[in-house]
């Protein structure tokens, strides 16, 4: 039995522990880690895989492209999979800084609390990475989904670049205060909180009181929680009324998600885990 050997492609000086322990879980025998990555690194690294194994073997070859830089993983990725040609591929599967994985159990978690199509999901503070790719996954479940960010200008942007990647249309909405973050919410099924670690985006008395709000979720684990009076363990809890996903309930089913994404990129060479591919892993473990 050929051993399962996966290439770790990290854009940062040394490569993740956190990647590295995972990849181990989920069934590589052996992790070649490479930090300092550039996109033009790429295509001979990921030769060093195909041409070693015979075709019939390389399903027992994967890569992985991690990193803290998102759009470097992302230019790392594509490189990826440009290197590949005919029969000689590999699977790839792209998290940087955990963004995919975090965001489709999100979306996955929200999902499975309440029916998504034509309901207004608001997605706080979600111009960075994990808040689009979250965005994108809701809006393709057919939700009405608004971003919002304290400034407009740049929650417009965002929301240009989810159309360009997901070919959906989600709203912007400026929320720089309580007020503003009240307007957003107004007629919302659901709310997920994407923004930074220790800052808080909602108090208690909003999201509990709220007449039309069935699902809150947080992905802050770092007090101050992101939505106040929502606990980090919490998956699926009901108080209010609402169902109430907290960072902690939401990053179980994100590290089912990336093993089970790794585990699966050795079953076959011609898998690639994207967003979109990833949400459909989570999909599947959310109701398993």
């Amino acid at each position: 039995m050929k051993k399962n050997l996966l290439l770790q492609l990290d854009a940062d000086p040394l490569p993740s522990a956190f990647d590295a322990v995972v990849a181990h879980d989920a069934g590589a025998d052996a992790l070649i880690a490479r930090g300092g990555v550039t996109p033009a690194d790429v295509r001979g690294q990921v030769y060093g895989l195909l041409f070693t194994r015979g075709i019939p073997d390389l399903k027992y070859s994967a890569a992985f492209v991690g990193g803290s830089d998102v759009a470097v993983g992302e230019a790392l990725f594509t490189a990826a999979k440009d290197s590949f040609f005919g029969p000689f591929r590999v699977s790839v599967m792209l998290d940087s800084n955990g963004c995919n994985t975090t965001a489709a159990a999100a979306a996955a978690k929200i999902r499975g609390a309440m029916e998504l199509a034509g309901k207004k999901v608001v997605v706080l503070a979600g111009t960075g990475p994990v808040g689009q790719r979250a965005a994108g996954l809701l809006a393709g479940e057919g939700a009405e989904v608004v971003l919002t960010s304290r400034r407009l200008d740049r929650v417009e942007a965002a929301c240009r670049a989810v159309a360009e990647r997901f070919g959906v249309t989600v709203g912007a909405a400026e929320a720089a205060d309580a007020a503003g973050t009240e307007r957003a919410l107004a007629g919302a099924q659901a709310v997920l909180c994407c923004g930074a670690a220790g800052v808080r985006l909602m108090p208690e008395a909003l999201w509990s009181g709220h007449p039309d709000l069935l699902v809150v979720a947080d992905i802050n684990a770092v007090p101050p929680l992101g939505a106040e009076g929502v606990e980090a363990t919490w998956d699926g809890e009901e108080r209010h009324g609402k169902k109430l996903f907290g960072a902690l309930g939401i990053g179980g089913l994100k590290m089912r998600v990336h093993r089970a994404c790794l585990a699966r990129m050795f079953t076959q060479n011609d898998l690639v885990f994207d967003a979109e591919a990833i949400y459909a892993t989570a999909r599947e473990l959310a109701t398993s």
